[in-house]
């Protein structure tokens, strides 16, 4: 990473020592679009993102929820209309197991947040929570897969989960028993490699 980042350096005070160079821009000729996903944004547990921003649990009863998300959070979120939206985070990914937040809230593995100030995280906030929030906000979801601590059978499973028909595996039948039979198709995912690189894929 700081190689990438010297080169990038270095081009530019190369750039500077060139003569003057000048670009024209011709937009109404342009045959090409602009994917809206490069303006895509993303969520994560870093300080009250997660808990209390866009999630308060099902047992709040002053602020209005559809399964534990801030109504009034995705009625302003919408008005950003996001592209998609990339989860568990960046950090925080390194040390996500997605098995740890589906089932029984009440059931669910807490674990520590080792990026974010070690705090307990309930992982009350899991798969189904982030998947019914993009559906909400019209967004495309984007999972940024754990590959620091994670496995390659972690990632497909995580993937057949997701995405794979009502009763086509064991994983399927789990998604059903805690409560999603049709699949969320989900289209986008990176590997997250902290520190270092995210590779879409």
């Amino acid at each position: 990473m700081k190689r990438g980042f010297l080169l990038l350096i270095l081009s530019t005070w190369t750039i500077g020592l060139m003569a003057q160079i000048n670009v024209r821009l011709n937009a109404d000729s342009a045959d090409v679009k602009i994917s809206k996903h490069i303006y895509g944004h993303f969520a994560e547990h870093l300080g009250r993102c997660i808990y209390d921003g866009i999630y308060v649990g099902d047992e709040n009863k002053t602020i209005t929820t559809i399964d534990g998300i801030r109504n009034d959070i995705v009625e302003a979120l919408r008005e950003l209309h996001i592209p998609n939206l990339r989860w568990p985070g960046g950090c925080f990914a390194d040390t996500y197991h997605w098995k740890d937040g589906i089932g029984p809230k009440d059931q669910r593995k807490p674990t520590e947040n080792a990026f974010w100030g070690n705090l307990r995280e309930s992982n009350e906030f899991g798969t189904h929570e982030f998947l019914d929030l993009c559906e909400q906000l019209g967004a495309e979801p984007y999972l940024a897969i754990n590959m620091n601590s994670g496995s390659v059978q972690e990632t497909m499973e995580w993937e057949q989960y997701v995405n794979s028909p009502k009763g086509a595996s064991f994983l399927t039948d789990l998604r059903a028993q805690n409560g999603r039979d049709e699949p969320w198709n989900v289209k986008y995912g990176e590997l997250a490699m902290n520190p270092g690189v995210a590779v879409a894929i």
